[in-house]
């Protein structure tokens, strides 16, 4: 797909080093010292501003009268990575201070997404509340869900059950009657649950869990977050855990080599996959496990699934984009509902048909009463506002501006269907289906070295709202390329003075030449394959000059 470049600066070949840093500060919107000198060293984390602090006082109160009164207190988490570390940081956290606290994690089939009827049900009636001589529950706290969950609050104290919610999905004017509501937008689920624990005894214990769950839920990288995932990356490449230990071997990761890198693509898909083919349950014993056979036990089993998770994605994508190459012929919004799609992946499907045909993607796990949908966007288009304008045919909605997702009568789809496509004509415009790759700047290989490198690295850790400076060259001349990789799919270059890789770019050999002048978009990175330690580009697209 053919992508346009955005280029956000274009200095003079040779500037100073300084005005280049300067640029890229710009560019991540960072003018003043104090903004600068934040994002160059980030304070210890702390208690976002949008936290009402009466509501944390509240929610405190509650949690030390359970303690105090010996209480049965649950502590009601999500089935993905950020959900899985909120309850294993807020869990931990009332264990160490006495509590008589027990955490469940919802099964995606069983029970559905977030606090529900039939997930409260599942506790009255679990096998765990013997351990506490039958004992009611007094007291859910909710960790990454809660705040769309009015009936389910109500339903729990129909049955005498106070619910305190923690959560940062996107929330509606009318919030539900928690006993407190703990929400911030500005960081993960886990970071909200992270903030709590710290209310009720301050430790900065944990901040690994907390780096997983930011990366994990993909948020911006800037303020905040950038606090917890610097100092949890800190943690985590020191860290006693024997469960992330043991993950570390499975997955073939090294301690002090973990950076966001490995938790988006290697730590959080195992934790992941669990929820989506499993039991989450189970990735919440690895983390939470001090029994080094255990975890080697649990830490193969997570492999082994996400493995599965992996081949069953694969197959589940190929069919969805087969069927989607039509559609898209006529619709600005991809909408594809099957009965075979399994619930665990569709919301992977629907990212790399967004991936592959640039558009937003809802792919839907058909059932015989029920359906439940999974949905991504592209960036400047918010699908959850948009989703917002059918909520008379949905029985639940919940999530992000990028990604959410809904449950719905089987009966109701052909309708949606309808009417989404109707309404994705008005409100998404071409200009936002053509994919766009930003780059920071242009530069001259003249100015690429290691002390730029060194500037560079300063910059990490690297995500969403802070990517890896990227930048442009024009006419650089091709000295040689070869395709690499089991299947070819890759390509090392020569480019004047330096070796680059294009990963995913093999496909070009053909229409490639030696000596020929290319334009690329690339960062900066350091090979060290084979004991090497030099630099190379790492290119992201490449156009004939």
């Amino acid at each position: 797909m053919n992508k346009r470049w955005k280029i956000k600066s274009q200095p003079k070949a040779g500037r100073p080093l300084a005005d280049i840093i300067k640029i890229l500060l710009q560019n991540r919107n960072l003018k003043t010292k104090k903004e600068i000198a934040q994002f160059l060293d980030p304070p210890l984390p702390k208690t976002p501003g949008d936290i009402k602090k009466s509501e944390l006082q509240k929610a405190v109160f509650r949690i030390k009268k359970a303690i105090k009164n010996k209480e049965p207190i649950i502590v009601y988490g999500d089935y993905d990575a950020d959900g899985i570390c909120a309850t294993a940081v807020l869990w931990e956290a009332l264990h160490s201070l006495g509590a008589k606290a027990l955490p469940f994690i919802p099964d995606r089939i069983k029970h559905g997404y977030g606090l529900s009827k039939k997930g409260i049900d599942e506790l009255l009636n679990n096998e765990t509340m013997k351990q506490w001589n039958n004992e009611s529950i007094k007291l859910i706290i909710t960790v990454d869900n809660g705040i769309v969950a009015h009936k389910a609050i109500e339903y729990a104290k129909s049955k005498g059950i106070e619910v305190i919610v923690t959560d940062h999905h996107q929330k509606k004017d009318d919030l539900p009657k928690a006993e407190a509501i703990v929400w911030s937008d500005k960081i993960a689920g886990v970071g909200v649950a992270w903030v709590l624990t710290q209310a009720l005894a301050e430790s900065k214990k944990n901040l690994d869990l907390v780096a997983i769950g930011t990366v994990a839920d993909m948020m911006p990288l800037l303020g905040l977050n950038r606090s917890f995932v610097k100092y949890g990356l800190e943690q985590l490449n020191k860290t006693n855990r024997v469960g992330l230990q043991a993950l570390f071997e499975e997955a073939g990761l090294r301690k002090g080599q973990i950076s966001t890198w490995q938790i988006g693509y290697l730590i959080a898909p195992r934790l992941n996959a669990m929820g989506r083919l499993e039991q989450a349950l189970d990735s919440l014993r690895l983390l939470c496990t001090r029994n080094k056979k255990r975890a080697s036990d649990l830490s193969k089993v997570l492999g082994l699934t996400n493995k599965e998770r992996q081949e069953l994605t694969l197959s589940t994508f190929e069919n969805a984009k087969s069927k989607s190459k039509v559609k898209i012929q006529k619709s600005k919004i991809i909408f594809i509902a099957e009965e075979s799609y399994n619930q665990g992946v569709i919301g992977l499907v629907a990212g790399r048909l967004v991936e592959a045909f640039y558009r937003p993607a809802i792919v839907v796990s058909k059932g015989e009463i029920y359906s439940k949908a999974s949905v991504r966007s592209v960036k400047g288009f918010n699908i959850i506002e948009f989703l917002r304008k059918f909520e008379d045919l949905l029985e639940d909605l919940g999530g992000h501006p990028m990604a959410a997702g809904f449950t719905v009568k089987t009966k109701n789809l052909t309708e949606l269907s309808k009417r989404l496509e109707e309404m994705a004509v008005e409100e998404i415009s071409d200009e936002l289906l053509q994919p766009v790759l930003e780059a920071d700047m242009e530069l001259d290989f003249c100015d690429i070295n290691r002390h730029l490198f060194s500037q560079l690295r300063k910059f990490e850790p690297f995500g969403i709202g802070n990517p890896q400076p990227s930048f442009v060259s024009h006419n650089a001349e091709l000295v040689s390329f070869r395709q690499v990789g089991a299947q070819r799919k890759h390509l090392k270059l020569c480019l004047q003075d330096f070796d680059a890789i294009a990963f995913n770019h093999g496909h070009l050999a053909t229409e490639l030449k030696v000596g020929q002048k290319v334009d690329i978009l690339y960062t900066i990175e350091e090979d060290t394959w084979n004991g090497n330690n030099k630099l190379q580009l790492k290119i992201r697209d490449i156009k004939k000059s």
